[in-house]
């Protein structure tokens, strides 16, 4: 395993570099918006990996649209079945030992990556989109393109796009020193409509009731944020109570339409200590301060969480 992520950094080190061009301006973010559109409109087949520091998850998913209206279904490969199925807006999870149930969703979230479904024309004020050339990728000849965050403050990307069908056969997810965190790669592929006719048995399958999600209620906090990242923008946020504490948590979750994370604000108590931890894509970021517990956690390197933090105004309103 370690050989595998040495390897990995290698190589997304060697397409390290800097660039000014204006993103929203450059044939690359039409790539991508090409990428956006094959993921949302083909009928394919991916058998691909997901390589992490956790260990190795093989998958397989299916995508088709079958009278204008989205069937997908993603499956894991190994161990206990697990299988997500979308049929329209409405998507069901089926895992061994747990009651089946649906949500309401425009994608089934743990399949392809998350920036496939960015809106790449947003993030052009705040990411630039850099052309590294031409490889192989499942034995496809693929365009290379760099996700590159300006402020350097979060994460970035390098993608490899089949230069005929634009959908993505590897995506590296990178740190701002540029080691690979996380790797999704395709190890198969299929474009016909035989995955569509395979699909079409999914417009009369019976799925579980779509679960009822209680409305949020209106509130008012008085802190906030003094800094956040360059294109962050708060897009909802809530006051519960935690099966696991006996006093109520207020949250905000922020995004810039590629990456996310929150700011959970709660009471401080005998076991609040200030601490770090970090999962890969993943920081925690805990600051304690006028008895109060300030926690950041999301997709951030970890300087970030804690300037996140550190920035945040105890006793203030928007």
């Amino acid at each position: 395993m370690k050989q595998l992520w040495c390897a990995v950094s290698l190589i997304a080190g060697s397409l390290i570099y800097s660039s000014v061009a204006p993103a929203a301006q450059t044939p690359s973010g039409a790539l991508l918006h090409q990428m956006e559109q094959a993921s949302e409109s083909l009928n394919y087949e991916l058998a691909y990996i997901n390589v992490s520091r956790l260990g190795i998850e093989s998958l397989r998913y299916r995508h088709s649209v079958i009278n204008n209206k989205v069937y997908a279904q993603l499956l894991q490969m190994d161990g206990p079945r697990r299988e997500i199925i979308q049929r329209g807006n409405e998507v069901s999870y089926f895992e061994s030992g747990l009651e089946p149930f649906t949500m309401v969703g425009d994608h089934i979230v743990d399949s392809l990556p998350s920036l496939v479904y960015a809106d790449f024309a947003r993030l052009a004020e705040t990411y630039d989109f850099v052309s590294v050339g031409r490889t192989r990728i499942a034995d496809q000849l693929c365009e290379v393109i760099r996700i590159v965050p300006r402020d350097g403050t979060r994460y970035g990307y390098i993608v490899w796009l089949d230069s005929e069908t634009k959908l993505p056969l590897r995506v590296d997810l990178l740190d701002r020193d540029g080691e690979t965190l996380e790797q999704y790669r395709v190890v198969s592929f299929a474009v016909d409509d035989g995955v569509r006719n395979i699909m079409k048995g999914l417009e009369t399958a019976k799925l579980p009731p779509v679960l009822s999600v209680p409305t949020a209620n209106a509130v008012t906090f008085n802190w906030k944020a003094g800094w956040l990242p360059a294109g962050m923008k708060e897009v909802a946020q809530s006051r519960r109570q935690l099966p696991s504490l006996d006093r109520p948590v207020e949250t905000r979750l922020y995004s810039d339409g590629l990456f996310s994370f929150s700011i959970n604000i709660t009471m401080a108590d005998k076991n609040s200590v200030p601490q770090q931890l970090r999962t890969g894509r993943r920081t925690v970021q805990t600051e304690v301060r006028n008895n109060a517990e300030i926690t950041v956690v999301g997709e951030l390197p970890p300087a970030t969480a804690k300037r996140i933090a550190d920035s945040v105004t105890l006793g203030a309103t928007r």
